[in-house]
């Protein structure tokens, strides 16, 4: 049993305000030397790392869906810290298929995280009370301890203190006021990293300065504190390979979305990771006997990606050759012959796919799937399940046919994904974690591939 405080930031809907009072609140606590933990509710990529730029370490996902029980027991009991924060994902009872399973209520609940609604008190008196207590009762053991105010007055922020505890028993830790300047829209999420973003630490300090006063910091981490202390069941992986076989990782602007957890547990099964730019390297890494393209920006990259050609032939002949590589999304569009950019260009891209990718001009496919191959190949063999997320405004001229894509508590079914014994190339985002299995085969591909080329023969 390991303690670790904890506590969730939810809201009743995205745009509340979750992100702006998660960072604030991250900062304040990292000034005061409380050595703050980060945590996202769900498959998001994008708040991990506005995190990440605030605490200055990974921020890792806690997913129900990808990554099961098990798993999200020993991130939490792992990397937590003196503190952990767990931003949820859209509203508070917002889970699959217009019901609760797998959201952040259900995550709060599994793990006995308190949890703090944090709502937009713009326009609201009573109706504020009414929200909380809706939110409160609406499911048993709803976790729920709490109420922060966003966007409201300091002149306000009493009586609706007063009014809401009054009304609903829960109490109000504080609130942040409208700030402009400072909040994080948006509009920039998804559309740019974090350190992209101009100003973005100079934003991050103002926020710190506003919310030391309205926060209840003090009160938040005593808070924290009454989350029972956590148990993992043990752990069940593949054997590590001995032979430490080396995966090149793109990242960089264009290449970015990557679990923590799941590149950890690639190098607990025994590889070295070697991290690499497409946008800028004319090579792999020396010695990579694995390739991982994760999701990202490739569109709004294409050119620079395009230019580099060493690097894309480099690829394509690599991977031509058996060298063993999960391309996910934003990877899977840069094996296209061509993609075209945010500007409708078409530009040239690695060619292994005898394909072309264009803007859908909407959300393509959206959400939690269970795919189920249909052929063997690197991740699993045929007739086995994975779970995985799509989330994508660009389509495939050839998207693949290797896997069967069902939508949970759906009747909605596609086909996805090129899968062959060294290759798997698709839209579908895996969570290794949820499936050590597929890491495992991946990481001893990558040690065969290794083993050969040591001795001059191509697999």
């Amino acid at each position: 049993m390991t303690e670790r405080p904890r506590l969730m930031l939810c809201a009743p809907s995205s745009g509340s305000g979750k992100t702006t009072v998660t960072c604030a609140l991250l900062r304040a606590l990292k000034e005061r030397g409380a050595a703050p933990a980060a945590f996202k509710c769900g498959p998001d990529y994008i708040d991990p790392m506005f995190h990440s730029e605030v605490v200055g370490v990974p921020s890792r996902n806690l997913d129900l869906f990808l990554m099961g029980e098990a798993p999200i027991l020993r991130s939490l009991q792992e990397n937590g810290g003196a503190i952990s924060l767990i931003e949820a994902a859209m509203g508070y009872y917002d889970g699959i298929a217009m019901g609760d399973d797998a959201s952040a209520y259900r995550l709060a609940q599994f793990t006995s995280t308190p949890a703090v609604l944090v709502i937009d008190g713009r326009g609201r008196a009573l109706s504020a009370a009414a929200l909380v207590k809706g939110f409160a009762d609406f499911r048993p053991r709803s976790q729920l301890k709490g109420v922060i105010f966003n966007r409201i007055s300091p002149m306000l922020y009493p009586r609706l203190k007063e009014l809401v505890e009054r009304e609903t028993g829960l109490r109000a830790y504080g609130f942040l006021p409208e700030c402009p300047d400072c909040t994080i829209e948006s509009r920039h999420l998804g559309l740019v990293t974090a350190a992209e973003i101009a100003g973005l630490q100079e934003k991050l300090d103002r926020l710190s300065a506003l919310a030391r006063q309205p926060l209840d910091i003090e009160g938040l981490t005593a808070l924290s504190r009454t989350a029972p202390p956590l148990t993992a069941p043990p752990e069940t992986l593949p054997t590590p390979v001995a032979d430490r076989p080396r995966i090149a990782v793109a990242r960089d602007k264009a290449f970015c979305f990557y679990y923590a957890d799941a590149l950890r547990l690639l190098e607990r099964l025994g590889a070295e990771l070697a991290f690499f730019s497409p946008l800028t390297d004319a090579a792999l890494p020396e010695g990579a006997a694995g390739l991982y393209l994760g999701g990202g920006y490739p569109e709004l990259h294409a050119e620079a990606l395009s230019e580099n050609r060493p690097l894309l032939r480099t690829i394509r002949a690599a991977i031509q050759s058996g060298l063993p590589t999960i391309a996910e999304c934003g990877g899977f569009l840069y094996l296209h012959e061509t993609l075209t950019d945010a500007a409708g260009q078409s530009r040239l891209m690695a060619g292994l796919l005898r394909a072309s990718a264009r803007s859908a001009g909407k959300l393509t496919r959206f959400g939690y799937i269970t795919m189920t191959a249909q052929t063997s190949g690197l991740l699993c063999p045929s007739g086995a399940s994975l779970n995985a997320h799509e989330f994508h405004y660009w389509d495939s001229t050839a998207p693949g046919k290797a896997f069967h894509a069902q939508k949970p508590q759906s009747p909605r079914a596609w086909s996805c994904a090129h899968h062959t014994p060294t290759l798997y190339a698709a839209f579908p985002h895996v969570h290794l974690c949820g499936c050590p299995q597929a890491a495992g085969r991946f990481v001893e591909a990558c040690m065969i591939r290794g083993n050969s080329e040591e001795l001059g023969v191509r697999s």
